[in-house]
């Protein structure tokens, strides 16, 4: 094998690792929690890092003030939906009918935001007189701050809050949660976009800055989000103990937006506006992610099963791509061909590499085959490849979603490994078919291997993104052996 084959083969090799080893080599790990007593690790952790964080990690010196009177809480109601808010602007429960899991599931903490206003290079919580206009609209005010608020919740269960005063205060956010990470991969974690998407784990100890168009807690295919009219300058810092505070860098006399709790589905996202469409992360390609998850869409309208639909359209982009996979295919048949004659070639020349790779490329000219005709097309099939893969691990419809018999969701990993196993060993039948510019046994069996390897990496993924992987290889080895039966 040539030095540039080499170098091929290493590349696919490594982009393959790249792809399904991330989520469980590379990215940090969660430590699993009981969310039952979220709360009390809440105060334990915050507790014991009060006076570190305070003294050396801000300059601005966090403090809670006594409200002045009792902290009332009101209720937002519309179209099924509703919110909790209390006097002090803190928010403590959120209703959401289409949501697959509760509020306290996605947010960790019974008490998971709150406003605090910055006054005498202090920040506090401050109590409001509230007024319960209708049962989707309350109005307060603040007499000791010349401050009013109001909130109001539409049919979709956004609720827009305005807050007004004569004088211009400095404002700060706040987030409160707990680390977790579930079967699927998906972890509990601070999002917030500012030109992209960024996040911050739970748990970590981070910061950052920029001018924010909205912040949230997000987690296992749910938002919990507070968005801002106009993008705003704020400094972002996380903490360990599961805070994670937004102060805005400019005095205001308004602050307005609006704050959603929701399953992260592109269409009700993209309908609440603000670009918290955008908080679903569909990666590199997400010009490709988008088309394909409509394609989804589509067949599901006809055919109700998302399984079955990411059959119909596997099947359907590989068919569509056949004419390149076509040109693949003959040149791996060629290289089948000349096995024997490079193997010889390797025997005879093994002392002197110069005329071994000579030999080689005359064979390959000479057969009319191309060693990297089989690479091209598959890289050429990446982009549509990794969009694939982010629509089946990010996008909320599967979430709930059954397929046949034991797939009960296509959203969590397959209960029993069975679409693993059946990946794996349909990877293993494609290797077989694929031809090796070598005779290297070592090479051999590390190519014999990567399907066991992409079988584990694969394991504990969605059940939907091992369906579309199974089904794209099955579907594929039937395309080349259709091809090497024409060319015989």
């Amino acid at each position: 094998m040539s030095d540039d084959q080499k170098r091929m083969f290493l590349a696919v090799v490594l982009s393959g690792l790249v792809l399904f080893g991330w989520q469980t080599y590379f990215a940090p790990k969660q430590k699993p929690i009981i969310e039952q007593n979220a709360s009390e690790q809440i105060n334990a952790k915050a507790a014991a890092k009060t006076q570190e964080t305070t003294v050396k990690q801000e300059v601005v010196k966090p403090v809670t003030e006594s409200v002045s009177s009792e902290v009332k809480s009101f209720t937002l109601t519309n179209n099924g939906h509703s919110v909790k808010i209390n006097s002090d602007l803190s928010i403590q429960d959120f209703s959401n009918p289409g949501a697959s899991f509760d509020f306290f599931a996605t947010t960790g903490v019974e008490k998971p935001f709150k406003i605090e206003i910055g006054n005498e290079a202090r920040f506090s919580s401050f109590n409001f007189t509230f007024n319960q206009v209708s049962p989707s609209h309350i109005q307060g005010s603040n007499v000791k701050l010349a401050m009013n608020v109001d909130f109001k919740m539409d049919d979709l269960g956004k609720v827009t809050y305005k807050v007004t005063s004569a004088k211009a205060y400095q404002f700060r956010v706040v987030f409160t949660s707990t680390e977790r990470e579930e079967e699927n991969r998906q972890i509990r974690q601070f999002s917030y976009y500012t030109q992209s998407l960024n996040h911050m784990k739970v748990g970590d100890s981070d910061d950052d800055d920029g001018k924010m168009r909205w912040l949230a807690i997000d987690f296992n295919f749910h938002l919990f989000a507070i968005t801002f009219k106009e993008p705003v300058a704020a400094r972002l810092k996380a903490f360990e103990s599961g805070e994670f505070r937004s102060t805005l860098v400019n005095d205001v006399h308004n602050l307005e937006g609006s704050i959603v709790f929701s399953k992260k589905n592109y269409d009700l996202l993209a309908k609440l506006g603000d670009k918290l469409d955008l908080s679903i992360d569909f990666g590199f390609f997400g010009i490709i992610s988008v088309p394909i998850l409509r394609g989804l869409q589509f067949v599901h309208d006809y055919v109700p099963n998302y399984g079955i639909a990411i059959i119909i359209l596997t099947i359907l982009i590989r068919t569509i791509m056949f004419p390149l996979q076509y040109k693949s295919f003959k040149s791996m048949k060629k290289m089948q061909k000349i096995q024997p004659q490079l193997t010889k070639i390797k025997e005879k020349f093994k002392d002197d590499p110069q005329r071994m790779q000579k030999e080689t490329m005359e064979a390959f000219k000479k057969a009319g085959a191309n060693p990297l005709g089989g690479c091209l097309p598959l890289i050429a099939q990446m982009p549509i490849f990794f969009a694939f893969y982010q629509v089946l691990y990010n996008a909320e419809e599967f979430v709930g979603s059954p397929f046949f018999g034991w797939i009960a969701d296509l959203s969590i990993k397959d209960p029993y490994y069975v679409l693993p196993v059946l990946m794996a060993l349909a990877m293993a039948l494609q290797t077989r078919l694929n031809p090796s510019p070598s005779a290297d046994p070592t090479q051999k069996k590390i190519m014999m291997l990567m399907p066991i390897v992409f079988g584990f990496f694969m394991k504990d993924l969605p059940a939907g993104l091992n369906l579309y992987i199974f089904t794209s290889t099955i579907y594929g080895v039937g395309q080349q052996l259709l091809v090497y039966k024409l060319t015989d």
